[in-house]
Formats: C-alpha cells, structure tokens, sequence
C-alpha cells in the first residue's frame, strides 16, 4: 500500500493519543510512506503545542522533534509549488476545505497521478476525509470522526 500522511495521521506517530497505536501499526506494513513538505513545520507546530499546554512535557516534545528529525528523510516529500497551491485553491472551493487540508489533497492527488498507482489518504480530519474519498483516493481509517487530535491545527 501507497500512503500519503496528512499532520493528523503524522503526529500519531509521535504523541499518544486516540488512534496511535492504529496509525502505527498500519504505517508498518505500507509499501511507501509520503507527505507534502509542509507537514513538517505543521508537525513541529503540533508538537510545539503541544507541550505549551501541558499535553507533552518539553523532554517528551524534544525527543519528539528528534524522532520527527530522524524519520522525515526516510519519507516521500511532495514538493509544494505553484502549480500544486493553484489546484489546492480549486479543491479547496471545490471540498470546501482549509488551506493546508487543500494542500494536502492536491500533494495526495499529484502523487497519485505521477507514480500511476492508487493512494491511501491517513487522515482523521473529517472534512479532507470526506474530500479525499470524493476526489477519487482510498481513504484510511474506514470511518472517521470529527476528532482531529492533537494533529488538527497547530
């Protein structure tokens, strides 16, 4: 399996919270793990954040960014330029998205048409979900809630 990681799905990784266990054990078995450059500074924001607010101590967000150090080269990064900003705007209107989750649905889609091959979406935002499934990608989980975790917004 192909999966393209929204910061939802990426910050299971990293922070134990609803859905973690689940996202790690479906991330071990994938043939090829990507991500839109962006995810990056969304994850260490999420991170960030996550000890502002007593979530993660520092210690445990530090070696969290050390972690996220470590494993970011071992992934596909979509590169994030015009051209993919321009289609993003037009799913955004399209899925009535945000910006970013716009992003991310163009970077999946991109990908999905330069390798020719299907792309599992790992998303627990509900609205790019939805608008993954609507687009033509594979989606995972199977079900979604509106829950966004720590990985929502940052």
């Amino acid at each position: 399996m192909i999966v393209y990681a929204d910061t939802s799905a990426l910050v299971k990784l990293f922070v134990s919270e609803e859905g973690s266990e689940a996202t790690r054990n479906m991330l071990q078995g994938v043939h090829v793990m990507g991500t839109a450059i962006l995810a990056r500074a969304e994850v260490g924001a999420a991170l960030a954040r996550a000890a502002r607010r007593g979530i993660l101590s520092e210690k445990d967000a530090l070696e969290a960014r050390r972690r996220l150090e470590l494993v970011w080269p071992t992934w596909i990064r979509i590169a994030v330029d015009e051209a993919l900003v321009l289609r993003a705007e037009t799913l955004a209107w399209r899925h009535v998205l945000r910006g970013y989750d716009a992003v991310h649905l163009a970077a999946a889609a991109v990908w999905q048409e330069r390798i020719g091959q299907p792309v599992t979406v790992a998303t627990f935002d509900k609205e790019l979900w939805l608008a993954a499934r609507s687009a033509g990608l594979r989606v995972w989980p199977q079900q979604t809630s509106n829950s966004e975790g720590h990985g929502g917004k940052a």
